[in-house]
C-alpha cells in the first residue's frame, strides 16, 4: 500500500465514521479495490479507528470530563454501550464471515438511506424536546448494534433512533458522537488483538502514519458538519449518495 492510498482510506474513514453513510462499508469497497492484504488491512482499520478517537475527544473534551460529575449520563453512556458491545463480541467473527469482501453492501446502504429519510421526516414532524433517558439510550444502543454491519451507519442509526425516540436535536447529536468513544475504541481492541493473534505483517508505518493523521482532521470536520446538520435536520443528500452508490455497486462486477 502506497501513502495516496493511506491518505485516502483515512480521509474517508474520517469523514464516514462521523456522517451518516457507514465508515465501515465504505473501509470495505476502498480496500477491495485497491486489493490491500487482509492482514494489513487489519492492521490499519485499527489505527484509523484510533485516528477517528482524537476529534471526538476535541470536540467533546469539556462532555467527557463532565461523565464524571454526572452519573446518570454515564450510566445511559453505559447503557447505550451494551448491545453493540455484546454484538461486537459474541457474533463478531460470525459477521465478518457472512459480509466479507463487500457482500451485501448494497442493501445495506440503501437501509441506511431509508432510516435517514424517515428520521428526517420524522424530525421535521414531531416535536423533539425530550432528554436523554434509560429508555432511549437503550433503544439508541440497538440502532448502534445494528449498525456493526457494514454498510449501516452508526452515526446515521444511533442518531435517527434519537430522533425517533423525540430527543432534542442538541442532546441527540452530543449523546450520539459520545457513545462512539466505547464502540470505537471497542473496535479498535477487537481488531488490534485480532491482528496481534494472526502474527505480524510486513507493515509500512509512514503511510499509516499519515493515513491516522488524515482520519483525524477529517473526522474533525465531520464532527462539526454532522452537528450543524442534526440541528436542521437535513440528512435527504446522504440518502441519495447512499442510493447512487448502491446503483453503482449493482451495476459494477
Amino acid at each position: 500500500m502506497n501513502i495516496w492510498q493511506a491518505v485516502l482510506l483515512g480521509l474517508v474513514q474520517g469523514f464516514t465514521e462521523f456522517l451518516p453513510v457507514s465508515s465501515s462499508g465504505h473501509l470495505v469497497l476502498l480496500q477491495k479495490w485497491f486489493g490491500i492484504d487482509p492482514e494489513y488491512s487489519m492492521f490499519l482499520t485499527v489505527m484509523l479507528h484510533v485516528g477517528t478517537l482524537i476529534p471526538v475527544c476535541i470536540v467533546f473534551f469539556k462532555d467527557i470530563l463532565g461523565l464524571f460529575t454526572k452519573p446518570m449520563t454515564l450510566l445511559y453512556l453505559v447503557i447505550a454501550s451494551i448491545p453493540a458491545a455484546l454484538v461486537g463480541f459474541l457474533l463478531g467473527d460470525h459477521i465478518d464471515a457472512v459480509f466479507y469482501g463487500g457482500k451485501y453492501l448494497a442493501p445495506c446502504f440503501i437501509f441506511t438511506a431509508l432510516v435517514l429519510l424517515q428520521a428526517e421526516l420524522t424530525a421535521k414532524t414531531k416535536p423533539l424536546y425530550r432528554d436523554i433517558n434509560a429508555g432511549n439510550a437503550a433503544l439508541m444502543g440497538l440502532a448502534q448494534a445494528v449498525a456493526v454491519v457494514p454498510g449501516i451507519s452508526r452515526s446515521g442509526s444511533t442518531i435517527a433512533a434519537g430522533c425517533f425516540c423525540g430527543v432534542d436535536k442538541e442532546k441527540n447529536a452530543n449523546f450520539a458522537f459520545l457513545m462512539s468513544l466505547p464502540v470505537i475504541a471497542g473496535s479498535a481492541l477487537l481488531e488490534g488483538y485480532d491482528f496481534i493473534k494472526s502474527g505480524s505483517a510486513d507493515i509500512q508505518f509512514l503511510p499509516v502514519l499519515l493515513g491516522v493523521i488524515a482520519a483525524a482532521v477529517s473526522g474533525y470536520v465531520a464532527i462539526r458538519v454532522m452537528l450543524a446538520l442534526v440541528k436542521k435536520a437535513n440528512f435527504k443528500w446522504f440518502s441519495l449518495y447512499l442510493v447512487c452508490l448502491s446503483i453503482l455497486l449493482l451495476i459494477l462486477p
